[in-house]
């Protein structure tokens, strides 16, 4: 029976939230940078849909962040194919409000897990990913966005606020010994 340690370091690849940009992405990376390996990053629109496109072959698995919405039903709703194996701190990227004219905004786009760092006189427009939110402002849906500063500077957005980086956790979910044992 091969240990958590083990399948862990059976992994190559990491699904989590997209696209290009988001702390998970930076996460990721970073896990595979801490454990001394190169692994390839597969982003998704949601972590649900990451969930759905994981190969439980035991060479992927699922990054999350726990203050990702609905994290709980993931876990939970998953128990039979899935097993929180690992948890780690990195700071995010530096969380930005920004505009594309750098204007404060009227309408701010924003994944609902720092929806809070949106002024109570602005209007919150949830949407996937912090990503996700920069891509909405920069193609004009809304006025704003809060995001990562590297998601505000592939957009080519202005800064307004710099809140900096923010001590995160994140989560690592393999698939789960029974179900690595039906694919063998």
């Amino acid at each position: 029976m091969e240990s958590i340690e083990e399948a862990l370091d059976a992994v190559t690849a990491l699904y989590t939230l997209g696209p290009t940009g988001t702390n998970c992405e930076y996460a990721a990376n970073t896990w595979f940078e801490r454990r001394g390996r190169q692994g390839r990053v597969h982003l998704c629109p949601t972590l649900e849909t990451a969930v759905e496109q994981l190969p439980y072959d035991g060479t992927a698995a699922l990054l999350g962040c726990v203050v990702y919405p609905d994290l709980h039903h993931l876990v939970f709703q998953n128990l039979h194919r899935l097993t929180l194996a690992e948890t780690f701190v990195v700071p995010t990227h530096r969380m930005v409000l920004a505009a594309r004219d750098g204007r404060e905004p009227i309408t701010v786009a924003t994944h609902p897990a720092p929806q809070s760092l949106v002024p109570e006189r602005l209007t919150r427009v949830l949407t996937t990913s912090n990503a996700r939110a920069a891509q909405e402002c920069a193609a004009g849906e809304v006025d704003g966005c809060v995001t990562t500063l590297p998601a505000a500077r592939i957009h080519d957005l202005r800064v307004i606020t710099d809140f900096g980086p923010v001590p995160m956790g994140f989560t690592v979910h393999l698939p789960s010994p029974a179900q690595r044992r039906m694919l063998r």
